[in-house]
């Protein structure tokens, strides 16, 4: 079936907005993880968790594996309400306009990933399908690509403002899951626009499926699964700095829709980036900066290591727009203030604060 995607990202956005409501329905969800997996299988909630409607038509199931994954953005409010809750009342949302106003049988999308890191099944059968990883759901999401891929939403709007990192790190997740069911390279995932006349997934969203390739192929090669997190300097409640940082979006090269920057001085001003760590143990640890030959070439990262705080100094003058490793650094778990950015530098320039990222 065809997909009119802007009328149906506008349309959508109200739709959503006035859908929301009480979540109703028991709770359902899918942890286990299939034998000798690589990738651990995530929690994703079905379609009875959250009280989806019966499709008009039973879902058609398309023998054999989908070729591609495909990343939408809902097009709606960027909400700061992260519950399971919002979550559901979403998916109820997604699939009353699919069903009511764009007459189809069902949600569109096999999944939805909300701002607060929820999977939910989108069209019926989605979970059941892929965990087998033999078959899949016809979707109506991508036009001519229906029949030979899984299309994922993520609520929020993202021209100018990137995901949260609890969305980030499911999208990742669920992913990972999905190209290792159905044996699909990393290099196979795509935005809607990639196929059709649309801005989906969003201007932010679209230029970090680089980055999400790269972070599914090395789930995919992890053996058995791993950790990450990403904390933008944007982050609600992940980011902490004195007001003698300043707030800029100069540089293209910025993580998300801006990045911090402060004068050097010789005294304690650090830019902490918290990170919730799942247990004690070893974590690469990844930085992001936009880069000019104005800022700092000798810029000072804190990394609060299990014994004591390490400092590493990085030249930001090279090598923005992109994840350079800071090291190799064995982490307590727990939720707190893991890497820093000081101030404390006699090199002249700016330094900057952006994104970090801690994987395993």
């Amino acid at each position: 079936m065809s997909l009119p995607p802007l009328s149906r990202r506008a349309m959508m956005r109200g739709a959503v907005l006035v859908g929301v409501g009480a979540a109703t329905g028991g709770l359902h969800t899918l942890t286990s993880s299939p034998a000798h997996a690589a990738v651990a299988r995530p929690t994703m909630h079905g379609t009875a968790s959250w009280g989806a409607r019966a499709p008009r038509t039973p879902v058609s199931l398309i023998s054999g594996r989908p070729n591609k994954v495909i990343i939408h953005h809902t097009a709606t409010a960027n909400q700061t309400d992260y519950s399971l809750a919002r979550a559901q009342s979403l998916a109820r949302a997604v699939q009353n306009f699919h069903m009511d106003s764009n007459g189809w049988i069902d949600s569109g999308q096999q999944f939805t990933v909300s701002r607060g890191g929820h999977i939910m099944e989108g069209r019926h059968r989605s979970i059941e399908t892929l965990n087998g990883g033999s078959s899949f759901v016809f979707g109506t999401h991508a036009g001519a690509q229906n029949n030979q891929s899984i299309g994922i939403e993520n609520e929020g709007t993202y021209m100018t403002v990137g995901p949260t990192t609890a969305l980030y790190n499911s999208l990742v997740n669920l992913v990972a899951y999905t190209c290792q069911q159905y044996s699909i390279p990393a290099s196979q995932i795509y935005g809607h626009r990639d196929f059709m006349a649309t801005a989906c997934p969003g201007d932010v969203l679209y230029a970090r499926l680089p980055q999400l390739r790269a972070d599914v192929a090395a789930r995919l090669s992890g053996g058995s699964g791993g950790f990450t997190a990403i904390v933008d300097n944007t982050t609600a409640g992940r980011f902490t700095a004195s007001g003698n940082w300043g707030t800029s979006s100069f540089s293209t090269q910025r993580h998300g829709t801006d990045y911090r920057f402060a004068d050097p001085v010789l005294a304690s001003d650090t830019a902490w980036f918290k990170v919730n760590i799942p247990s004690a143990g070893t974590y690469q640890v990844d930085a992001w900066w936009a880069a000019n030959a104005g800022y700092n070439s000798s810029t000072p990262y804190i990394v609060a290591t299990s014994s004591g705080n390490q400092t590493i100094r990085m030249n930001q003058q090279i090598n923005g727009g992109q994840w350079r490793n800071l090291g190799s650094f064995h982490l307590n778990a727990g939720d707190y203030n893991v890497v820093g950015v000081s101030r404390w530098t006699s090199a002249a320039g700016y330094v900057i604060a952006d994104a970090v990222r801690i994987r395993n």
